[in-house]
């Protein structure tokens, strides 16, 4: 048995606004780097924490945390369409392992997923199919958001049930860091916005371009004084990257909410998913982390970093 931690930032733009040549190329090297690490590494199954924005989780239904025993990726953002290759026994074990100490937990048998899970996927293994992967959605994006000492809990949860299996397992945390792209908050929108935020699954490719247009957009004047979007806070970024590597995870129990997403912008909000997988990673015992890569990336509207972590046992 051996577990290995990656946690990345995503971004819709990557591939679509281009940041620079330079740039496109260091995070080219360093995700060329990530990925060969986990192919070195030759997990036998994943676990993936990882966000959703309005693709397969609404507002007719919002859970706070959703697993699913089978999911399939929505196609946006330059992601590859399809069903995802997922472990579907190993994961119904461990909903039953989560909900038997105390943490609620949605399970869907066919969940839609969007770049937030599958862009992350596909850069780390070249494919949504070529590892046996538990797909673990963490709301996000729709307030409100449960405490973030329930996500550290999810996660210690899940590590626990991992660290029973005799397999190679890789731990994904996919978002964040600091970033607001143009999501809509339901509280403030007009009623098709509304209606969009509660039930739209499903878009015409016509609503689905449109809406990518829109980040498209707003990606060419991130940082820049024409944007109303709460900018990069690298130094908000270091912080929490900080606290994760140095495993101070409880400090996120006191996480303000509301002040983190004045900060760091309303998608900071992400970084749960990292707080979720490091936790699970704790369950293995204490662990030494990295940080491979980080840059702030104003035409990908990202706060864009890359950790890795191991147990010290390893």
């Amino acid at each position: 048995m051996a577990v290995h931690l990656k946690c990345l930032s995503h971004t819709p733009l990557r591939g679509l606004n281009d940041p620079g040549a330079d740039v496109t190329a260091e995070v080219d090297r360093a995700l060329a780097r990530a990925r060969a690490e986990v192919e070195a590494f030759d997990p036998e199954l994943i676990v993936i924490f990882a966000p959703d924005h309005y693709n397969g989780l609404f507002y007719d239904l919002m859970p706070p945390f959703v697993l699913a025993t089978e999911a399939i990726s929505v196609g946006d953002y330059m992601t590859t369409p399809g069903p995802l290759n997922t472990a579907r026994d190993i994961a119904a074990q461990l909903a039953v392992h989560v909900l038997d100490h105390d943490v609620d937990l949605a399970i869907s048998h066919r969940l839609q997923v969007d770049h937030g899970c599958a862009q992350t996927l596909e850069e780390t293994t070249g494919s949504l199919t070529r590892y046996p992967v538990i797909p673990i959605i963490i709301n996000s994006v729709a307030p409100p958001f449960s405490p973030y000492r329930r996500i550290r809990r999810l996660g210690e949860v899940v590590g626990q049930f991992l660290a029973g299996l005799d397999k190679r397992i890789l731990i994904l945390g996919s978002g964040g860091l600091s970033h607001e792209p143009p999501v809509p908050l339901i509280a403030a929108a007009p009623d098709d916005i509304r209606n969009f935020l509660i039930a739209g699954r499903n878009p015409t490719p016509e609503a689905r371009a449109a809406r990518q247009a829109r980040t498209l957009a707003a990606g060419t004047i991130y940082g820049t004084p024409e944007s109303t979007l709460t900018p990069l806070n690298p130094e908000w970024d270091q912080r929490i990257i900080d606290l994760l590597l140095d495993g101070d995870l409880a400090a996120f129990d006191r996480f303000d909410i509301a002040k983190a997403s004045q900060e760091a912008g309303r998608s900071s909000h992400e970084i749960r998913t990292w707080v979720a997988a490091f936790a699970a990673l704790s369950a293995f015992g204490s662990y030494t982390g990295r940080l491979d890569y980080y840059r702030p990336i104003n035409a990908w509207i990202a706060g864009y970093g890359i950790v890795s972590a191991e147990p010290d046992a390893a």
